[in-house]
């Protein structure tokens, strides 16, 4: 019988199907609901509990409107959202690496429970994996203003939860065979920039040794942003953008203002950079637990003491384009408009342009520059900033455009290499059938080698700091990058436009 005693209470897990050798413990609180009294402040340990508790399903998600296929949907009242997930060998030999992930989502959707981050495959690697909710949308990341008559509220709400996650992984992952020594921090999208916001943190220092950040997103806020966008959402909740009107103001509520909000943006063309892609949330450069962007950070050396694996697919911003969530960018003067809106030279788009295939429309055009604006030339950034402040670096890209079954990714038999299409390769989990749209149709057995390729990968870099090829060198990227296809793909330049961003010397945001 699966029971482990942690300090809180005993928890019986579950022996996975896929692999019986494996332990599934789910929906183990970390810190106690951010609800009551505790809504808006830092997290709070779990309460102990007496008895077993059983731990076998996920636990409640945080609000959210979001429904995604395979996940649970919040329902209003779910509040114990604060849980974690593991996947540990059952009959492991104890001191293991532990690999903690964090979701994606533009900081307001997503949760541990979607079916890409299963652990099951990566435990069979011999790993220790956890994965974690933490407070998304305004519970974690809206800016409550301070009003003298009671506690602050922290900005980053969302960051302090995955310290506690991290905090009781130090405390208690060796109930479960890991070892709180060697511990490595992942996540993409959004989780990857939370990552590296830790890495910048002087709070989560030695709570992780390693980090893999896969697709990193350009975004995060001062302090004057942040609360300008909590007046546009205490607006549209009815409420005064005060801590006393927010307090009063339901979770749904909020996620339904922050939704109106998003929407206004999406609807007016002349609303500047949040038009084309509203993410309202994110970390705050709050200058406590957060001091600065964190490729500044890292170019002053934060974090430089952590080993760091770096990855981005080659056609981040077209799968924003397929689920609809971007704007249309489709005429030349939609184009000239873009690129005023983030500072970009009218010559940069045609630049792009020259680089891209014969007669390439303008929405791939746009396409192409903005994915590099928000994830890879942030990502590569962040890689070549952690390098050169002597930090041991590893950098690769997923240019994966064949393979599968039906081998048509919808655009003529390709398959897009886009945002989030790495990560059921590096989980190991391409049997998922409600990820398929993400590789372009089921699995062929390239796809199968190319997942047991970065599994190891994964698996190499959290053991021992060495993912299998060189790292960065500190003075730039050279050749030293490793480029996930299936085998027998074509080779394709996979870097064609960083010397146009190093030569520009742009900034990736406008001021």
């Amino acid at each position: 019988m699966d029971v482990f005693t942690t300090r809180a209470g005993r928890v019986r897990g579950r022996r996975s199907e896929r692999y019986p050798g494996i332990v599934t413990v789910r929906g183990l609180p970390y810190a106690a609901p951010p609800f009551g009294a505790d809504r808006f402040r830092e997290p709070r340990p779990a309460q102990p509990w007496d008895g077993v508790r059983e731990c076998t399903a996920y636990g409640p998600v945080a609000p959210q409107s979001a429904e995604l296929p395979g996940s649970p949907a919040w329902s209003p009242g779910d509040e114990d959202i604060l849980t974690l997930n593991i996947w540990a060998p059952a009959d492991g030999p104890g001191d293991l690496p532990v690999f903690v992930w964090i979701h994606g989502g533009a900081y307001v959707f997503g949760s541990s429970a979607q079916p890409d981050f299963d652990g099951t495959a990566l435990a069979a690697r011999g790993l220790v994996v956890v994965t974690l909710n933490h407070r998304l949308g305004f519970e974690g990341f809206g800016h409550v203003p301070a009003d003298g008559e009671g506690p602050a509220c922290p900005d980053n709400r969302g960051l302090l939860d995955q310290i506690a996650a991290l905090e009781w992984v130090r405390d208690t992952i060796a109930v479960f065979g890991g070892s709180p020594g060697r511990v490595t921090l992942a996540g993409q999208s959004s989780g990857a920039t939370s990552v590296a916001c830790l890495m910048a943190a002087d709070r989560a220092r030695g709570l992780f040794h390693r980090a893999i950040l896969h697709s990193a997103v350009n975004a995060c806020a001062t302090v004057g942003q942040a609360a300008r966008t909590t007046a546009e959402v205490a607006a549209a909740a009815g409420v005064p953008a005060t801590r006393a009107g927010l307090l009063a103001a339901s979770p749904q509520t909020l996620v339904s203002a922050s939704d109106r909000v998003v929407e206004r943006y999406r609807q007016d063309p002349g609303s500047g950079q949040r038009h084309y892609d509203p993410a309202i949330y994110g970390p705050v450069a709050d200058g406590d637990l957060l001091p600065c962007d964190p490729l500044e950070a890292w170019a002053a050396g934060a974090g430089a003491d952590v080993e760091l694996l770096v990855c981005h697919t080659t056609e981040e911003y077209w799968l924003l384009d397929a689920v609809g969530s971007s704007a249309k960018v489709t005429t030349e003067q939609q184009l000239h408009t873009f690129a005023a809106d983030f500072g970009l030279p009218p010559q940069f788009a045609d630049a792009y342009r020259d680089r891209l295939p014969d007669a390439a429309p303008v929405l791939d055009v746009y396409l192409a520059l903005y994915g590099d604006l928000l994830f890879a030339e942030y990502s590569s950034r962040l890689a070549e900033a952690h390098a050169r402040a002597g930090g041991r670096t590893y950098l690769s890209r997923f240019d994966r455009r064949s393979g599968g079954d039906a081998g048509d990714g919808g655009d003529g038999g390709r398959v897009r290499a886009w945002h989030c299409a790495d990560i059921p390769f590096a989980f190991g989990n391409l049997h998922e059938e409600s990820l398929h749209f993400l590789m372009g149709g089921p699995p062929g057995p390239a796809d199968h080698e190319l997942a047991h390729r970065m599994t190891g990968a994964w698996a190499a870099f959290a053991a021992h700091g060495d993912p299998g090829w060189a790292p960065l060198d500190g003075g730039g990227e050279g050749s030293a990058v490793r480029v996930w296809r299936t085998a027998g793909e074509e080779a394709r330049e996979t870097d064609a436009f960083r010397d146009l961003w190093a030569a520009a010397g742009l900034p990736l945001l406008a001021p």
